[in-house]
């Protein structure tokens, strides 16, 4: 069975190299949504694959990182860089460029990391992430599997690579959550302590 749950984002970016002159040389924003889609073949003490309200505690807080800040690439330009960095407290750099493409790549992978170090403490069993979809536009989305999450031919993607800006951190339940999913630290939902 597959659930989802929807979040949202506001974000500004820059998509270098893409074909539209607009998209790839101004900076632009966007109203995201983000589709998280986990599946199970079992149910949990509640009857629920996974308790909709644990999607609230470490994942809608990575996801909200992206809400009101402006998204870099680490292989674009250092002064561009610098400069948004200067004038920005939230930011979020990414060995990506910011595609809604590699948003869903990169979504997935923190995601993926979070389910992956979270002690389950209601017999949630074989919880996996199904996919992530990235809704740019009304009318426009990308969609990754766990294959294009880790694809070689897309580019592989390290998490130590993504930086948060110390304001995201700061305002986190816990200013070292990346750190900790980095670290593979565990994480405990509610009343699992």
């Amino acid at each position: 069975m597959i659930i989802r749950k929807l979040f949202k984002f506001e974000n500004a970016h820059i998509v270098r190299g893409c074909s539209t002159t607009r998209c790839s040389q101004n900076i632009h924003g966007h109203s995201y949504q983000v589709e998280v889609l986990i599946e199970s073949n079992y149910l949990d003490n509640g009857q629920m694959v996974y308790d909709f309200g644990l999607m609230k505690l470490s994942i809608k807080e990575l996801i909200d990182a992206f809400d009101h800040s402006i998204t870099l690439w680490s292989g674009d330009d250092l002064d561009y860089i610098n400069d948004m960095k200067k004038h920005s407290k939230r930011w979020i750099e990414l060995p990506v460029s910011p595609s809604a493409e590699q948003f869903a790549r990169v979504i997935y992978l923190m995601i993926e990391r979070v389910l992956e170090v979270t002690v389950m403490n209601n017999k949630e069993r074989n919880i996996t992430l199904n996919s992530i979809i990235v809704h740019e536009t009304k009318t426009g989305y990308a969609q990754a599997f766990k294959e294009d999450a880790h694809s070689s031919l897309m580019g592989i993607i390290e998490l130590k690579d993504i930086i948060f800006s110390s304001q995201i951190k700061d305002e986190w339940s816990d200013s070292r959550l990346w750190e900790k999913i980095l670290l593979k630290e565990k994480l405990y939902n509610p009343n699992s302590v």
